[in-house]
């Protein structure tokens, strides 16, 4: 009888102490060599939160792609991406509506608010291109008949060595920073001729497709088939040439907020500028990564 009580005995020490022994791996974080404690996975559920994104839709497709991706990434985060053209964009993040306002031109080009309060954040480069309807035999314009063409001097193709066809201008809006980037390194400054606007690029491409003689001007990631990209005084609008300076009709994509950004939003922003986004999803989706450029610009000056 006294050696079945003490084999019980001895059963339970080993018992206690093999539950001890279980408990403080469970309590104690995996050492690394040297005796440091190695970090804790972290769940890429952790962000949560909802931000709104708006403005240019010019830089629209590349922000929804990368949100889209994103969110598959961080089940619990929702980003909404709208576009209404630069102008909202800025107008919109420096009144607090949205989280990140998109832009093709720099805040301090926007009348009514304070730049000082925004902060930059650059995404991307996009070119900006001349279109025409493809049924057009017209290819390349010299910069001085682009101007014509677009202040009305010139109003029939054949003027410029296309078909005897009228000329139909398709405009953006006064706040559009497509329509701001084409006037400024297009058409110098020049004031564009007044005929036919349309609110979104979307629509503008829709619309040259469909027009025999339409004429208009689109960020890259926006042409396709449907529609030309004329060259300027013989030179293409590629990537290269861009990012060689050759071609002078581009721009920044900014992602401004108002203050540094922080939580979800700064995450997002991140991304953006993560090889996720640039080595991958930038080029695919039609724009220029922005350590490709060779030349660059700065804010004017007021």
């Amino acid at each position: 009888m006294f050696k079945n009580k003490a084999r019980w005995v001895l059963v339970g020490i080993l018992s206690l102490a093999l539950a001890a022994s279980l408990a403080g791996c469970g309590s104690k974080p995996t050492q690394q060599p040297g005796g440091e404690a190695a970090p804790q996975a972290q769940s890429s559920d952790e962000l949560s939160g909802s931000i709104t994104v708006s403005g240019s839709t010019a830089l629209q497709p590349l922000v929804e792609q990368a949100a889209t991706q994103f969110m598959a990434e961080h089940k619990n985060a929702q980003i909404s991406v709208q576009g209404g053209g630069s102008g909202t964009g800025l107008s919109q993040v420096f009144q607090g509506a949205v989280d990140i306002g998109n832009s093709d031109i720099f805040a301090e080009e926007k009348d009514g608010i304070d730049a000082s309060q925004l902060v930059d954040h650059k995404a991307a480069v996009i070119g900006f291109a001349a279109v025409v309807n493809p049924a057009n035999t017209v290819d390349n314009l010299s910069k001085a008949d682009v101007i014509k063409v677009f202040t009305g001097k010139v109003t029939n193709w054949k003027e410029v060595g296309g078909p005897d066809e009228k000329i139909v201008i398709i405009n953006r809006p006064k706040g559009s920073g497509t329509r701001a980037t084409f006037k400024a390194f297009a058409l110098d400054g020049n004031e564009e001729a007044e005929d036919t606007t349309q609110e979104s690029s979307g629509a503008v491409r829709q619309t040259v497709a469909q027009t025999k003689g339409a004429i208009s001007y689109l960020a890259l990631s926006y042409v396709d088939s449907s529609i030309k990209a004329l060259k300027i005084d013989g030179v293409e609008p590629t990537e290269e040439n861009i990012a060689n300076g050759k071609y002078p009709v581009w721009s920044y994509e900014h992602m401004y907020t108002k203050g540094e950004p922080t939580g979800l939003t700064k995450a997002f922003l991140d991304y953006m500028v993560s090889d996720a986004v640039q080595k991958d999803m930038v080029r695919q989706a039609g724009y220029i990564p922005i350590t490709e450029m060779k030349v660059e610009r700065q804010a004017p000056k007021k």
